[in-house]
């Protein structure tokens, strides 16, 4: 599957994105001034997972007018970790994203940002611009649509168990933390775990780690492996999604997951301005298949410009 090689990585700029609330960390592919591409990553995943796209941007020259800033979401990355022992909520994410946005626009001269979501990244950033789309100049949504949601009578086995896992949890907080001796030995857990590439998966175990005398331990905050205590329904994701203006791009891998081509059934009443397209790759075919993903990104964002 074509994709940039990483032999000789692209140049990025590390950032500490200092909000009111917290503490986020970047990564700045291209130049500073120039309009930004907002890149929001998946589930625990972390920054470097766009770092196979960046190269194919610098590679067809969307770099050249472009920036790609690509963020740790809270909790992932080198991230700061939300403060306290409470279950973590998909919604405070909409937060640190207006937050975010807010403070980028005040360094960029309120330039209008488009939106790069993978996945949860994807989810995010979906329902931030239906929730503001006066803030969101182009939408792009890599193996993502909307929300998820699931039917009202799974909440109260949902709420239930979500605590039962976040009490446990606490009761164990204090214990000292596993160490493993090598970083390939998580990265092919990892690989066996989800299918991804495994040279993808030690580009992100490297920044989802981190060294230490004892041997390699995990950064990412445990919580986010907990059974979230609250999932919208159907009828919550469609009032929130329609509909939208903000033109969109869907990507979807041939091999990504089957539920997104069902939920295509629905994205003309959610989105009046779509683009489809279905590219060889699984879920991260954004770094599996880089190549291609940029060149629709690419032929997206300068169609929407001419």
């Amino acid at each position: 599957m074509p994709t940039p090689l990483l032999s000789a990585p692209l140049t990025s700029v590390p950032l500490t994105l200092s909000l009111e609330h917290i503490s986020l960390s970047a990564k700045r592919y291209g130049v500073a001034d120039k309009p930004i591409i907002l890149a929001l990553h998946g589930w625990l995943d972390n920054a470097d997972s766009f770092a196979p796209l960046a190269a194919a941007m610098a590679e067809n020259g969307l770099l050249d007018a472009f920036q790609l800033l690509a963020i740790d979401w809270p909790g992932h990355g080198l991230s700061e970790h939300r403060k306290g022992a409470y279950p973590l909520h998909w919604i405070d994410y909409i937060f640190d994203l207006d937050v975010l946005i807010e403070h980028l626009q005040q360094d960029n001269n309120s330039q209008e940002i488009i939106l790069l979501g993978h996945s949860l990244g994807g989810i995010i950033a979906s329902a931030y611009n239906a929730s503001f789309p006066d803030k969101v100049s182009q939408l792009i949504l890599i193996e993502a649509l909307a929300p998820l949601f699931e039917s009202v009578d799974k909440s109260k086995l949902r709420l239930q168990k979500s605590i039962e896992q976040h009490k446990k949890f606490n009761l164990k907080r204090e214990k000292p933390p596993v160490y493993y001796p090598s970083l390939e030995l998580l990265s092919q857990a990892r690989h066996k775990l989800t299918g991804l590439g495994l040279n993808w998966c030690e580009l992100l175990m490297a920044r989802n780690t981190e060294l230490t005398l004892k041997g390699y331990r995990w950064r990412s905050d445990p919580r986010l492996k907990l059974d979230s205590a609250y999932r919208f329904t159907f009828e919550q994701v469609d009032a929130l999604m329609t509909y939208t203006q903000t033109p969109c791009l869907v990507v979807l891998g041939e091999n990504g997951f089957e539920q997104l081509k069902q939920q295509m059934l629905t994205i003309d009443k959610w989105f009046e301005n779509t683009s489809q397209v279905l590219l060889e790759g699984d879920h991260h075919l954004h770094m599996g298949n880089a190549t291609g993903v940029a060149a629709k990104i690419s032929d997206f964002i300068h169609g929407l410009n001419r």
